[in-house]
């Protein structure tokens, strides 16, 4: 029985084969081991054994793409394992929400010996908080709370608790939820309603930047994503004073893809929404109307 850590595991034979055993732990999300494919192709590049759990490559250093270079008493088979994944495109930017791996190998003959590296691709840095002040001052945070109970709801317990400016940056998973929050600063109007017109995410600080990626468009969640972002209801029992002065929403965490190439930038993601104040009345409301699913 053979036993396979949770990332990569790469054997180098003596019959100059490469062994690749990968696990679905490898990222999150979990990496979809149908996407995984090497420099080259070949009959011989596809999995020789598969679970739930992990995929396994056996294959001639001299295929799939493999490149040889020598140094001094050293010959180098060099390959790549790289996962595919799926890009949404907008008017104004393409995201994706799947994990992408890549990692580099080698098996090194020196002399009668044999050594295996593997090198994995590191990301960027997570970015550096960002706060602007407006006309009406309104504030965007980040809840952090967690469902502690059996039978909670996590999209009300979530925002019980909330980040602090010491914790930015906030560092997420793609497709991780993020919870966010608008609320109006110093008013104590109990009749004015604050409402969200679009809000979306950049790759800086600047609004106006590209690419860009809508979360909520008149104040519903953008149809053409296909993880929906969710509004949360804030009522009476939501433990705040006025809670016609916040609105909150989830989406599926994601990162910015280079239009070109399709390449996950990887880049700082900042959220931007453009809010107004409303007054309810008996010809006039100021929630949105937003689409409903139709009945199949």
């Amino acid at each position: 029985m053979c036993y396979y850590g949770k990332m990569v595991t790469v054997q180098c034979t003596r019959d100059a084969q490469f062994v690749v055993v990968v696990a679905i732990d490898a990222t999150l999300p979990h990496l979809d081991l149908e996407s995984i494919s090497f420099l080259g192709e070949g009959s011989r590049c596809s999995p020789v054994g598969r679970n739930s759990e992990f995929a396994i490559y056996q294959f001639s250093v001299t295929e799939c793409g493999t490149v040889m270079r020598e140094e001094p008493g050293v010959i180098i088979y060099e390959n790549r394992m790289i996962s595919s994944y799926e890009v949404a495109v907008g008017p104004y930017g393409a995201i994706t929400r799947d994990s992408h791996y890549e990692v580099m190998f080698q098996a090194r003959y020196v002399g009668t010996a044999i050594e295996a590296l593997v090198v994995e691709i590191l990301q960027l840095k997570p970015p550096f908080p960002v706060a602007q002040l407006g006309p009406l001052r309104v504030e965007l945070r980040l809840a952090n709370g967690h469902c502690l109970s059996k039978g909670c709801s996590e999209g009300q317990e979530a925002y019980t608790s909330y980040y602090a400016d010491a914790d930015y940056p906030v560092t997420k998973v793609l497709r991780e939820p993020v919870y966010a929050e608008i609320r109006i600063l110093e008013r104590t109007d109990p009749n004015i309603v604050l409402t969200l017109d679009r809000c979306w995410a950049t790759g800086n600080n600047n609004p106006f930047s590209m690419p860009q990626w809508d979360l909520l468009i008149n104040g519903c969640p953008y149809r053409d994503d296909r993880y929906l972002t969710s509004l949360v209801a804030v009522g009476p029992n939501s433990g705040v004073t006025y809670p016609t002065h916040y609105r909150r929403f989830i989406f599926k965490m994601f990162t910015f893809v280079d239009p070109s190439t399709a390449v996950p930038l990887r880049d700082k993601i900042f959220i931007h929404c453009n809010t107004a104040v409303c007054q309810n009345t008996a010809l006039n409301s100021c929630e949105p109307i937003c689409f409903r699913k139709s009945k199949s």
